[in-house]
């Protein structure tokens, strides 16, 4: 019998139940979005701040050794240390392995005239595990643009030349003993744009220091920055072992740094905090942004449904006084009625959650030119939000017709 009321009630009340659907179905459909939208932009973000180059610099520690004088910062052992470039797979192996996407070595020397650059351009890594790992600037700089071709990684007479050096396809230099070929243009990289950039292996040869280089970038997938990684980077003494493993464990760039500075011998990792606060300061305002329009929907919905509730209470307090005078509870006609909305707002919430995720994929596109991913989470999430909104939006209706008398409301005096 029970049941057989509430199929005959959403069946004959079309008018309430079509538009309690809509409301609750656009509003789930937001919150949706925003949810997706939410929990997948720090990955979204994360990788077009990659685009634009490393958030991760190794350096040989005696750099760490600097003097600030008058303002200006000397390196005294700076031409005294350097990287072993056998030693760059340990960047690759090591807890969070996976994050790191691409990295380059740097060799830099001055000869002929001209600033030169050593590195990997499309180079296999030699990583354990990944035979086929492939790393240089083609992957950790995809902004760069070239006339021509990148010189092979093995190369020891083709070079590429910054755009700013005046000189052309084919042009041959003298770098040392060596002539070179200039086999491309490298345009859109202002810091490289009035130096020639060379193999590594020519860079090493040119400078007669083999298997030695500068530095090395790092390019890696990082989660936005809080209150742990700030802590952490500022004083990481200062942490208990909890918080230590939490951090440790959580792929923050400043402990991804520090696991570099851990596997690669006599290297300092030190994260591009420029790169990292704006990953964190660009999601957070996102996230809080989608935070108030998922409130605010969840409050004007619930009045929303307030009001459709009121009118439908209005309507049937004859049946609802009935039912009291035939004996029912209170709470027999309230799971009557939730019973009734909770149909509703399980139907409009799935069909809502699939709008919602449609409408993510398109704005990513819009913004980013790619689909963002699709967190499973948001289905149950938005069905709870669609269950918020019709308990609160009940709350109020419920409460003054149950309490009503049946007399009162069967003959209208009291």
């Amino acid at each position: 019998m029970f049941f057989r009321i509430i199929k005959s009630s959403i069946l004959r009340s079309n008018d309430s139940k079509i538009l309690a659907f809509l409301t609750i179905f656009l509003s789930v459909t937001l919150i949706a979005c925003m949810l997706n939208i939410t929990l997948n932009i720090g990955d979204k973000v994360a990788s077009e701040l990659r685009s634009y180059g490393s958030n991760i610099v190794v350096l040989p520690k005696s750099r760490n050794l600097s003097i600030e004088i008058g303002g200006k910062e000397f390196l005294p052992l700076k031409n005294d240390d350097y990287l072993l470039e056998s030693d760059l797979h340990r960047i690759k192996e090591i807890f969070w392995r996976n994050n790191i996407t691409a990295f380059a070595p740097f060799l830099s020397l001055n000869l002929s005239g001209y600033d030169i650059l050593g590195t990997y351009f499309d180079k296999v890594a030699g990583v354990s595990d990944e035979p086929d790992f492939r790393s240089g600037v083609v992957s950790l700089y995809p902004f760069w643009v070239v006339d021509g071709r990148y010189p092979d990684d093995d190369s020891m007479d083709a070079v590429l030349a910054g755009v700013e050096l005046g000189l052309k396809l084919g042009d041959v230099i003298n770098l040392g003993d060596k002539n070179v070929k200039v086999v491309g243009i490298l345009h859109s990289s202002e810091n490289e744009s009035k130096k020639i950039i060379t193999s590594l292996k020519l860079a090493q040869a040119l400078a007669n220091k083999p298997n030695l280089i500068d530095k090395a970038e790092v390019s890696a997938m990082t989660i936005p920055e809080n209150d742990l990684s700030v802590k952490a980077r500022r004083d990481l003494e200062s942490l208990d072992a909890v918080a230590y493993d939490k951090w440790y464990c959580s792929a923050y760039v400043s402990s991804i740094a520090y696991q570099i500075s851990e596997e690669y011998p006599n290297a300092a990792a030190k994260a591009v905090l420029s790169v990292s606060e704006a990953q964190s300061g660009i999601t957070k305002k996102i996230q809080s942004l989608m935070g108030i329009a998922s409130l605010l929907s969840l409050v004007v919905s619930s009045i929303c449904i307030t009001s459709l509730m009121s009118s439908q209470m209005y309507r049937r307090k004859k049946e609802i006084g009935l039912l009291k005078a035939l004996g029912a509870g209170n709470f027999i006609i309230y799971m009557q009625f939730v019973a009734e909305i909770f149909v509703v707002c399980v139907v409009a919430s799935l069909f809502g959650c699939v709008l919602g995720y449609a409408l993510s994929f398109a704005l990513s596109y819009q913004i980013f030119g790619s689909f963002v991913g699709m967190s499973f989470m948001v289905l149950p999430l938005s069905v709870v939000f669609g269950f918020l909104i019709c308990i609160i939006g009940s709350i109020l209706p419920l409460k003054s017709v149950i309490n009503s008398l049946p007399a009162e409301v069967l003959y209208g005096r009291k």
